[in-house]
């Protein structure tokens, strides 16, 4: 079978374990034929290119830039690379018929991509919604329902339509993600929506004693202090004003410690607290190389997770992944809507509390700083093993396609 996978991420290197990565190279090692196309952005300066790289056939397409620039220039590539994909796909691709196309959101701007191949080939086309836009913009305030963001707010949810429409199959992260899909979108076939939830391939980060001593020794983190780890986009979503509200309610707490790794829009907005609040209890660092990262979290003990309170649609963000694959425990600081509040508290490996209440969190931090950890750690790897392994998404994605 030919599968291909649409992505505007840059897959650097197909051995990298993440999740789209590690999927594919599920499907290459379950027999299949595997196809990806990813991104170059302008600023690279790389021209597109077309190679096989450890069994699954890479197609690197030029666009403009999308990340680390300002919107308009974001806006303009993204509507703009759905025509860049199909010419690269026309010139490279046009003798391979294709089984099955896996796609994701962000963005919903690559239905008019999926159709085509849909159209041509008689594809399979599999939506794996990861992000509800541009409802999610909306709750942030990104976007707004009036005026000239009322317009693009428009155009955006027509696109969202459309790729739901062409979509022969929708996985969603979670049962509440299914659930607001469907009340939300009335028109939707029940039938072809179920879960895919993130996954990786599942590997043991565990730290032994020494190791993690050898870890903090070499960043300088404290070995008489519980570690939080907070690691991953520091944009919008995750209400960085929030995180420093929590951070400062902890200024003074000499049985933590909290170490904030990652980059976004906002993080600008976090060093500059960080500048200015000289405390030796917390450091930010920049993101790192992803095995020197995933190491540096295995030697901590308790991962963050924020999701800013007015969201109204269930995210459910990967970065938790990283944290069980270290059996770290969770502590996710969540808006309402999302269910990753069950998945740690009902897997009995985390905690939650709203993420509106800087003073709710100062209190659990207090209550985890003398909760023995052991019970949680194990349970956060199994719950990994359980439900969050690629072969499980393979599966249910196999499943959805040998219904047609």
């Amino acid at each position: 079978m030919n599968v291909l996978l649409l992505s505007i991420g840059n897959l650097k290197d197909v051995r990298q374990h993440e999740i789209y990565t590690d999927l594919l190279r599920e499907f290459r090692d379950r027999g299949h034929s595997v196809y990806a196309i990813s991104t170059y952005e302008r600023r690279v300066n790389k021209e597109t290119e077309f190679k096989e790289e450890f069994g699954i056939k890479m197609l690197r397409v030029k666009i403009g830039n999308i990340t680390k620039c300002g919107t308009l220039e974001k806006g303009i590539s993204t509507v703009t690379l759905q025509s860049e994909f199909k010419k690269a796909i026309k010139k490279y691709l046009s003798d391979v018929v294709f089984d099955l196309v896996l796609y994701s959101t962000p963005p919903i701007t690559l239905c008019s991509v999926v159709e085509y191949i849909k159209k041509r080939d008689g594809a399979h086309t599999y939506l794996m919604l990861k992000d509800i836009f541009p409802q999610n913009a909306l709750d942030i305030g990104i976007l707004a329902e009036g005026g000239v963001k009322g317009a693009i707010y428009k155009y955006f949810k027509a696109k969202e339509k459309k790729l739901y429409e062409i979509s022969d199959s929708i996985g969603c992260m979670s049962p509440a993600n299914v659930q607001y899909l469907l009340e939300h979108n009335p028109e939707l076939d029940a039938s072809k929506v179920g879960l895919c939830p993130n996954c990786i391939e599942v590997q043991d980060f565990v730290l032994n004693k020494e190791e993690i001593n050898l870890m903090r020794d070499k960043y300088g983190i404290p070995k008489d202090k519980r570690v939080f780890v907070y690691g991953g986009n520091l944009g919008k979503p995750q209400n960085v004003p929030f995180i420093i509200e929590c951070l400062k309610t902890q200024t003074e707490n000499k049985k933590a410690y909290f170490l904030i790794v990652g980059d976004g829009a906002e993080y600008g907005t976090l060093e500059k607290f960080f500048k200015e609040n000289k405390c030796d209890n917390m450091r930010l660092m920049k993101t790192m190389p992803k095995d020197d990262y995933d190491r540096m979290t295995a030697a901590c003990d308790i991962g963050l997770i924020f999701l800013d309170y007015r969201f109204t649609i269930p995210n459910y963000p990967s970065r938790m992944l990283a944290y069980m694959q270290t059996a770290l425990p969770v502590l996710a600081c969540t808006d309402e809507a999302t269910d990753i509040a069950q998945t740690v508290t009902d897997g009995g490996f985390g905690w939650w509390c709203p993420s509106n209440s800087p003073k709710v969190f100062s209190a659990l931090v207090e209550k985890i700083i003398d909760e023995p950890l052991e019970e949680k750690k194990e349970k956060s790897f199994s719950v990994l093993k359980e439900q969050f392994d690629v072969s499980r998404a393979y599966e249910l994605i196999m499943e959805r396609y040998n219904r047609k």
